[in-house]
């Protein structure tokens, strides 16, 4: 099983490789968040004008339309997360997390538990790719840890003013998540697309479907969106207020 360099963007772009900041958010209307994401309708007759105003206009034109323009870094894929604990729970009883991903490529990640500082979360991440997720799997469970959990989702990546932004879709709820190096612009991209940071999410996807199967007394294990196809989720179930409640209407 080779061992290849990990594509995650916080190992380059963080002035700590190995630590994970970021805020979380479950909101009503993920399309609204990624419409605003993505650039305005081009242009295209405006004559090719190099001057003060016709660059004003450019830089107006975005918000015009009520756009953001954040890049695209990763269009919507599917996740397979397998996560993975000690036969004891010894990691999951810390907040501790292993965890094998497929998505685009394969990786493996450790997560260190959790600090909250006021809604945004910080831990230490250690991420790297591999080459064959079966053997991966496969390794781990050789060296005597246990698959504990499947959860699906989808996501999409946006890059906006130093902050990576996910748009996640579980199977009980949407949610984004903020990636930055800083408390400051995660606060202010968040406030740029309105999200509300004092309703953030500070537990984990695995934390939140625990709530919802004690709650909906669900009796299946695993997150996938085939085991929720017949199941309806409100904020309620997953004890999480919606980010986006007050978000400004747009043109």
């Amino acid at each position: 099983m080779a061992i290849q360099q990990s594509n995650c963007w916080m190992n380059s772009a963080s002035s700590d490789p190995m630590q994970e900041i970021e805020a979380k958010f479950y909101v009503q209307d993920l399309e609204k968040i990624a419409a605003r994401l993505r650039p305005p309708p081009p242009f295209g007759h405006l004559p090719q004008i190099r001057n003060k105003i016709f660059h004003k206009f450019m830089k107006a034109y975005s918000r015009i339309w009520g756009r953001l323009g954040g890049g695209l870094i990763q269009p919507r894929v599917l996740e397979t997360n397998l996560r993975f604990d000690l036969p004891d729970g010894g990691l999951r009883s810390e907040g501790r997390v292993l965890r094998l991903r497929q998505d685009t490529a394969a990786r493996l990640t450790y997560k260190d538990s959790g600090k909250n500082e006021q809604g945004i979360l910080h831990r230490r991440e250690i991420e790297f790719g591999v080459d064959d997720f079966e053997k991966a799997r496969l390794f781990l469970e050789a060296l005597g840890y246990q698959q504990i959990l499947i959860y699906e989702k989808y996501r999409t990546t946006y890059e906006l003013a130093d902050c990576h932004i996910m748009l996640d879709e579980l199977p009980y709820g949407n949610f984004v998540e903020i990636e930055g190096t800083a408390h400051p612009a995660i606060r202010a991209v968040a406030d740029t697309l309105g999200l509300n940071m004092s309703v953030s999410v500070t537990v984990s996807y695995a934390a939140l479907f625990e709530r919802v199967r004690q709650i909906l007394q669900l009796t299946f294990t695993d997150l996938t969106f085939a085991n929720f196809s017949t199941i309806e989720v409100n904020p309620e179930d997953l004890s999480v207020s919606a980010a986006d409640k007050a978000m400004p209407k747009r043109a």
